[in-house]
């Protein structure tokens, strides 16, 4: 057990801002790598992985491309490039290998703790849509890591693939699907719970709830000095660090802006609220074993993929749909509707105007999603289900996503879906910013984090091998070598319970 109030002016390793998936990733990693690092984590909320990372607040899809078509966007030409979906298939592959890792050496005793195998599929209607996905299975097939895609367009065959779906539909319809049967269902919330339990019972760690972090600042030899507040006693600390990670959700901006770097300059956010019906009818729920995800409706954002997904929560199964968008101006869930105001900067003003201007047409969108009745979400949910019935299911307030807004050109600004990593110059800071597949690809995200901000212990003996350990296939391209990524996959699905 650290204890950082005895000596504040001692530095120690690390600083982790948020409690959620990403800094509980980067933690286990740098732990595993090197067990003598001293490490802080520092949470406003209450507990550990209260916000995104939270079961309820997001969609739990172990994101690997199964089915998520917007990764495979199809062009004017009708080319649909794959690239993406491969990328995002190879990182999740790489997620899955450290927690195997993680199960083999006792951190988790079962991978039902926090994993669910869960067939993943692409389901699509009208003949045009058909058409599309018939090309994206040939096309994504040929590929080794799609290999073993499924493709049907039988009634007989979806039926069994998808009876809730299927029942009470037209004969008539043109109607199609693909799927992987060794998709997944993850609560990243109880992923991230195991993992920072795990390291309370290391020496030199310390996790710090209900503490609010205040201010940054780095000095003359280029330690950060991380202010915050306990928020049960308003008693101020102030830690001493060699590196800080920012992995706070919507609440990384400000805290990037605090930090004053030059790489943050420029850098603002674009706010995004989600929405699901909730069923937990035991009836309906056990009739439906799946993540069904469709096309997003023409100008709708990426987040808005509709998706029928089965969820393991806590022991108790339920089926979620959506996600219906909204908007709001709170950067958190538990934040302040002030949060965007308070986020412009002289750096960032014009290039969130820009993007501003650029975006009327998806801030139109999620107004108007604001302002769905409950009866019209409920008929989106019957071109799914069709006997859906509106008393059956609830709607529930999903997390909240800042999605990134950063200079384009020389006077404007885009808006960015995705995540990005943000790193001062020296490798001493660096920050996540944005949102999905964000959860699904921690792992490779912070492996990159380590790689450029702990270069020079990376190159030692000790660390490559101890990173090989945790990910076999690390240093390789699962994307290039079919038998590395048969051999990892068939460990990692066994291991994980997925097959």
């Amino acid at each position: 057990m650290l204890n950082t109030e005895s000596n504040e002016n001692t530095p120690i390793d690390v600083v982790l801002i948020g409690a959620g998936i990403m800094s509980a990733t980067l933690a286990t990693l740098l732990k595993q790598l090197d067990p003598s690092l001293n490490i802080v984590i520092v949470e406003k909320a209450s507990d550990v992985a209260q916000e995104s990372s939270d079961a309820w607040n997001n969609a739990g899809t172990g994101h690997a491309s199964w089915c998520e078509l917007n990764y495979t966007p199809e062009d004017n030409d009708g080319h649909i490039c794959t690239k993406k979906a491969c990328s995002i298939n190879e990182s999740f592959e790489i997620t899955l290998q450290l927690w195997s890792y993680l199960i083999n050496i006792g951190v988790f005793a079962d991978a039902k703790e926090f994993i669910t195998p869960t067939p993943h599929l692409s389901l699509v209607f009208g003949h045009e849509n058909v058409a599309y996905l018939r090309k994206r299975f040939t096309l994504i097939k040929e590929n080794h890591l799609f290999n073993n895609i499924e493709f049907s367009e039988n009634s007989d065959v979806l039926k069994r693939w998808i009876p809730l779906i299927m029942e009470g539909r037209e004969t008539n319809q043109a109607i199609a699907a693909t799927r992987i049967n060794y998709g997944s269902d993850v609560d990243f919330g109880a992923l991230s719970r195991g993992m920072i339990k795990h390291l309370q019972t290391q020496d030199g760690f310390e996790l710090l709830l209900d503490h609010h972090v205040d201010n940054l600042q780095q000095d003359d030899y280029n330690f950060w000095t991380t202010h915050i507040t306990n928020t049960k006693n308003e008693k101020t600390r102030h830690i001493r660090s060699r590196f800080v990670f920012i992995g706070a959700g919507g609440g990384s901006l400000p805290l990037l802006q605090k930090s004053g770097i030059k790489e943050g300059k420029g850098y603002g956010g674009f706010p995004v609220s989600g929405q699901f019906l909730v069923c937990k009818k035991p009836e309906i729920v056990a009739q439906h074993q799946a993540k069904v995800y469709g096309k997003a409706p023409i100008g709708a954002p990426p987040m808005s993929v509709p998706h029928l997904d089965t969820r393991i929560i806590d022991g108790e199964k339920a089926l979620l749909f959506g996600p219906f968008a909204g908007f709001t101006t709170k950067f958190l869930k538990q934040g302040s509707f002030l949060d965007l105001i308070k986020s412009v900067r002289v750096d960032n003003i014009i290039p969130m105007l820009a993007s501003s201007w650029s975006s009327l047409p998806l801030i139109r969108y999620l107004i108007k999603e604001v302002f769905q009745s409950h009866n019209a979400k409920m008929n989106k949910l019957r071109e799914y289900y069709p006997n859906a019935k509106n008393e059956d299911w609830q709607l529930i307030t999903a997390g909240q996503r800042v999605q990134i807004i950063k200079k384009h050109n020389t006077w404007g600004g885009k808006l960015q879906f995705g995540t990005e990593i943000v790193t001062a110059n020296d490798g001493t800071l660096s920050a996540l910013l944005g949102a999905s597949p964000g959860a699904s690809t921690a792992v490779e995200t912070m492996i990159k984090v380590i790689e450029t901000c702990f270069s020079n212990e990376l190159e030692s003996p000790e660390w490559q091998a101890k990173m090989k350990r945790m990910i076999p296939s690390y240093q390789e391209s699962l994307k290039v070598n079919p038998e590395l990524l048969k051999k990892v996959r068939e460990q990692n699905l066994k291991i994980l319970g997925l097959i």
